[in-house]
C-alpha cells in the first residue's frame, strides 16, 4: 500500500464522485487545468473513465484516491499515467481539496508516485509539466528532486486560450542518489 503518516492511496470506487467533486467544482482548483469546474455529471463522468481505466491490461494510467486516514475521507487525487513501457516512462499529477493546501500533503503524495513508479513500475524516467504561473507546483516539483528542463511552448488548450506548460523530470537514478 502507497501510504505516509498522515494518508494512503487506494484505487478509486465508484461511490468517490462526491468527495472529488467537493473540490473539483471549485473555480481556484481548476484554475491551472483545462478542465472545470466540473458539474456533478463531469466529476462521475471523470470516475467512471478512471474506473475503465483501472480494467485495462496492461494499466498505462493510475489514478489514486488519497484518504485521509484520520477521517477516510477523500481528498484528493495522485496519477502516474502516461506510462510507455518501451521508454519506460511516466508522468505524475496530483490534486488536492484546497483545505488541504500548504501542509506538504501534495509534494507527499508525488514522492509516492515517484516511488511507485520507479519501484513498481520499474520506469527510467517520470516527469511532471505545470503551468508556469503555478508557483505553488513549482515548489512541490522541485522539493520532491525534479529538475526544469523547459517550457513547453503553448501546449495546452486552456478554456480562454492556449497554455504553456513548464516541464520537470527526475531519473530513476537521480531517484536512487536521493
Amino acid at each position: 500500500m502507497l501510504e505516509t503518516d498522515r494518508f494512503f492511496l487506494r484505487e478509486f470506487e465508484k461511490t468517490d464522485w462526491k468527495a472529488v467533486h467537493a473540490y473539483a467544482s471549485r473555480e481556484i482548483v481548476s484554475k491551472y487545468q483545462p478542465w472545470g469546474p466540473n458539474t456533478p455529471q463531469e466529476t462521475q463522468q471523470y470516475i467512471d473513465d478512471v474506473l475503465q481505466q483501472q480494467l485495462r491490461q496492461p494499466r498505462t494510467n493510475f489514478t489514486f484516491a488519497v484518504v485521509w486516514k484520520e477521517t477516510g475521507k477523500v481528498i484528493g487525487a495522485g496519477e502516474l499515467s502516461a506510462i510507455d513501457r518501451t521508454n519506460q516512462s511516466g508522468a505524475i499529477g496530483y490534486i488536492l481539496h484546497p483545505n488541504y493546501w500548504r501542509q506538504g500533503i501534495a509534494a507527499e503524495v508525488a514522492l509516492l508516485l515517484l516511488e511507485f513508479g520507479f519501484e513498481e513500475n520499474r520506469l527510467h524516467r517520470i516527469w511532471a509539466s505545470c503551468d508556469p504561473q503555478n508557483l505553488g507546483s513549482q515548489k512541490i516539483l522541485e522539493k520532491v528532486g525534479m529538475i526544469k528542463e523547459g517550457l513547453l511552448r503553448k501546449n495546452l488548450r486552456m478554456k480562454d486560450g492556449w497554455r504553456d506548460s513548464l516541464l520537470y523530470s527526475i531519473l530513476g537514478d537521480e531517484w536512487q542518489k536521493r
